[in-house]
C-alpha cells in the first residue's frame, strides 16, 4: 500500500498510529508543533517495531520505521496525504483549533479522522469549509496492538468518506466498526463506562477489593471477552442459544440495573482507596514500566489469536 498518511500529533496514540500505517507499507508524515516530542515518539516506533519482528509479526522492522518522517509544520504532514489521523489532546477546543488549521490545507479528497475517545465530531468539525470530509476514526489504545477502530460520521459526513475510511482501516489491518449516529462516548466507551461505573460501586461499598474486581474480569469475563463479545457469549451459555439464555435470565439483570437507578459520581474517598491499592500492584510502582508489561502481554495475546485463526 502506497498511499501517503499524515498525522497529527505525536503522543503515544499518534506513535502508535504510524505503527499502523507504516507496517501496511504507507508513507507517514508526523506533524507535532514541539520537535521535542519527535525524539521519544521515534523510540516507542523502533522499539515497538522490535518487539513484533521478535515474534515473527514483522519481517523488515528497519524498512517500515524508514517509512515515518517527522516535521514541525502542519502543511507538510498534509502535502499529498489521503488521510489524516489527529490524535492531539482530547480537550474540545483544542480539537476545534486543529481542525480550523487542517481544513484550508484540504484538497478534495482528503479524509480526516479523529482519534478522539468520546467527543462527537459535529463540536469541532461545524463551521468547516471541509466538514464533509471529517470523521471520527476511534481506536483502542494502542492502536498497532488492539484492533478496533470506532467510525463514526458527523450528520454531514459525506457517505464516501465513511466507505474510504473503513477500507482504509481494514486493509491496514484494523477492525473498523461503524456507529450508525453520533453518541457520545461512542459504543466502546460507553460498554466500558456500565462495567467501570458498576467496578466503582461495588467498590466504594465495600463489596470486594479492587483486585478481586480486577480478578473477576482478568480470570472470569475477559478469558471469553478476548476472543467473543457479550452477544455471542450469552448465545453459548444457553443450551438453545440467546433467546433461551434472555427469557431465563433478563429478569435478573433488569432487577441488578433497578436496584442502582440513581447514579452518582464516582467517589473521591473511594478513587483515593483504590489508588492506594493499585499503587502496590504495579510493575514496581511505575505508569510507563506497567505500560510496557500490559503492551507485552498483547503483543503475545495478538500473536496467539492470529495463530488461532481468530484476527
Amino acid at each position: 500500500m502506497q498511499q501517503k498518511i499524515g498525522i497529527v500529533g505525536s503522543g503515544l496514540i499518534g506513535s502508535s498510529w504510524a505503527i499502523v500505517f507504516a507496517r501496511a507499507g504507507c508513507e507517514v508524515m508526523v506533524f507535532d508543533r514541539d520537535p521535542e516530542t519527535f525524539e521519544p515518539s521515534r523510540r516507542y516506533i523502533q522499539e515497538n517495531l522490535g518487539e513484533l519482528a521478535a515474534l515473527g509479526m514483522l519481517k523488515d522492522p528497519e524498512a517500515v520505521f524508514q517509512r515515518v518522517g517527522f516535521t514541525p509544520r502542519l502543511e507538510a504532514a498534509l502535502e499529498e496525504a489521503a488521510y489524516v489521523q489527529e490524535s492531539v489532546f482530547e480537550q474540545l477546543e483544542v480539537k476545534r483549533e486543529v481542525f480550523e488549521r487542517i481544513d484550508p490545507l484540504l484538497r478534495p479528497g482528503m479524509i480526516v479522522g479523529s482519534s478522539t475517545s468520546g467527543i462527537p465530531a459535529s463540536r469541532f468539525t461545524q463551521s468547516l469549509s471541509n466538514r464533509q470530509a471529517c470523521l471520527i476514526a476511534h481506536p483502542v489504545n494502542p492502536p498497532h496492538l488492539i484492533p478496533l477502530v470506532e467510525i463514526v460520521p458527523a450528520p454531514w459526513t459525506d457517505g464516501s468518506a465513511v466507505e474510504f475510511t473503513r477500507e482504509l482501516m481494514e486493509t491496514v489491518g484494523q477492525s473498523p466498526i461503524l456507529v450508525n449516529g453520533e453518541i457520545e462516548g461512542f459504543i466502546l466507551n460507553r460498554l466500558q463506562g456500565a462495567l467501570l461505573n458498576e467496578a466503582w460501586w461495588l467498590y466504594q461499598e465495600g463489596y470486594a477489593t479492587a483486585d478481586d474486581i480486577d480478578k473477576t474480569v482478568r480470570n472470569g469475563l475477559g478469558l471469553r471477552w478476548s476472543f467473543m463479545g457479550p452477544f455471542q457469549t450469552i448465545d453459548l451459555n444457553s443450551p438453545k442459544g440467546i433467546a433461551e439464555y434472555a427469557e431465563r435470565l433478563a429478569p435478573l439483570y433488569l432487577s441488578v440495573a433497578r436496584s442502582r437507578s440513581d447514579p452518582q459520581p464516582w467517589s473521591q474517598e473511594a478513587i483515593h482507596k483504590a489508588e492506594q491499592e493499585l499503587r502496590q500492584k504495579r510493575v514496581k510502582g511505575d505508569i510507563p514500566k506497567s505500560r510496557i508489561w500490559r503492551d507485552k502481554l498483547l503483543l503475545a495475546l495478538k500473536k496467539w489469536k492470529m495463530d488461532a485463526g481468530l484476527q
